[in-house]
């Protein structure tokens, strides 16, 4: 057996396993024949049968006389990172995330996405505890009711007012997180080989979580004003997308808002068609300048809006909700108890009494402009290695950047990573994979003077 027949043999087997650890092989599936397989594959029938013969031997494939082979075994556990294109691991979403939250505390992380816990509201927190120490057992002890915290829930009708959405507390639904909402809502919408669009770039755990869905994602790009009406209506006809998702509020990763005239544009586009819109909102505390909400146009005839308060309380005490027309909600409740059974009572009564805080307003104020300070240094420093921005966003964390001429994002930030700097490479964040000159910065994150030693460094090197 020559060489270049051995690599191709392994390369097949590799294949066939590939597909068996995404599921799209799974157990009792058949094989195409040999024939067929080395017709499609543009290589011999001997190499094929090497391949499935070797595979046989591992117990990860059978051959039944008269039939074929066929994958054996128990179904594979999924492996989302094998659904991926094939990249370094690196640059692999869940790979930054798993990055940043394994990182030590006093390493320097840029790229990750929410605040240093001396920003976070901890006096807050602490006095919600200390009130939830006292409360009744039941709080601390039993399951919450299925829509989760009828004050809560009240609570977060009024404060979605202040954004022009009119709700009722049973358009509410208290989940885990912002990603738990848009997992529920995802399972109750969506069938695998469906369409969803995203804007390119986006927050890169929507592609991961849509790759756990076997869901078609096209990415529409994203302008200075919004999404790129002309895509989206391209897509619109060519795809009939099942599901949109997006951020009206502080765009992530680039930090721009939608524009009035193309929010209202959008929906005009969507008016006959099937498409249900998620507005991702959990960075609308933040806001300085407040954007137009596509639900608030709508009156939640076609758009949901999820959000939590992980990025300005606390990311331990995980609680989100979603706002959606009711009878989606009663399904969606239903969805909840089918996968989870129910949220955290405890939680949510501890972000209630947050809320509640008069000091919590305050610390959001302080927050806002330690933000705008740190936005400034931050475009200065990055300036000064010839690092630039995409936009200057008006609030929120972020900076979209672009580095200069001839630099590979992904190769920058596999550097920079080996100095001990977790960056956010742009192509994490873009379905065409078209930002490989763009990092995302978060500038909560960007104090320590680490950071821009190594930038320089990688990029004098």
């Amino acid at each position: 057996m020559t060489l270049r027949n051995k690599t191709r043999i392994e390369q097949l087997m590799d294949d066939i396993r590939q597909q068996i650890a995404s599921r799209a092989l799974t157990p009792g599936s058949r094989l195409p024949s040999v024939r067929a397989r080395a017709q499609s594959a543009g290589i011999s029938v001997s190499t094929v049968v090497e391949a499935y013969d070797r595979l046989e031997a591992e117990s990860v494939i059978v051959s039944r006389p008269g039939a074929g082979f066929f994958v054996s075994g128990p179904i594979a556990p999924l492996d989302l990172a094998q659904l991926a294109p094939t990249v370094e691991r690196d640059v692999d979403p869940l790979w930054i995330t798993r990055q940043a939250l394994d990182a030590a505390p006093d390493r320097p992380k840029p790229g990750c996405g929410w605040m240093p816990p001396e920003w976070m509201y901890e006096e807050g927190i602490r006095r919600a505890l200390r009130k939830a120490a006292r409360s009744e057992s039941a709080l601390l002890t039993d399951y919450a009711v299925p829509a989760g915290s009828a004050e809560l829930r009240q609570l977060l009708t009024r404060r979605l007012a202040a954004y022009g959405l009119s709700a009722t507390p049973d358009q509410l639904l208290l989940t885990d997180s912002g990603t738990h909402s848009i997992d529920l809502i995802c399972r109750f919408l969506l069938e695998p080989g469906d369409t969803v669009l995203v804007d390119d770039p986006c927050y890169f755990n929507f592609h991961a979580l849509l790759r756990a869905q076997r869901v078609q994602v096209v990415g529409i790009p994203w302008t200075l004003q919004g999404p790129d009406l002309a895509a989206f209506q391209q897509a619109l006809t060519q795809h009939a997308p099942r599901l949109y998702i997006t951020n009206s509020g502080i765009h992530n990763p680039t930090g721009g808002t939608l524009s009035p005239t193309t929010a209202h544009r959008l929906l005009k586009i969507a008016e006959n068609s099937d498409l249900v819109i998620v507005e991702d909102d959990i960075f609308a505390d933040l806001e300085t300048h407040t954007a137009p909400r596509l639900a608030a146009l709508d009156g939640f005839a076609r758009v949901m809006v999820i959000g939590s308060f992980s990025k300005t309380v606390s990311a331990s005490v995980r609680c989100g909700y979603i706002a959606a027309k009711p009878t989606w909600v009663e399904k969606l409740i239903d969805m909840k108890i089918a996968t989870g059974f129910s949220s955290g009572r405890l939680a949510a009564d501890l972000l209630l009494n947050v809320l509640k805080d008069s000091g919590y307003r305050r610390h959001l104020e302080a927050i806002k402009l330690r933000l705008a300070d740190s936005r400034r240094q931050v475009m200065q420093r990055l300036g000064e290695v010839g690092i630039r921005p995409w936009l200057v966003p008006q609030s929120g964390l972020f900076l979209w950047c672009e580095l200069p001429e001839g630099l590979d994002a992904a190769e920058f930030s596999r550097a920079c990573l080996r100095q001990g700097v977790v960056l956010a490479p742009g192509n994490t964040f873009s379905q065409s994979g078209s930002c490989d000159r763009f990092l995302r910065f978060n500038v909560s994150q960007c104090g320590d003077e680490r950071i821009y030693r190594v930038l320089k460094d990688v990029i004098q090197s």
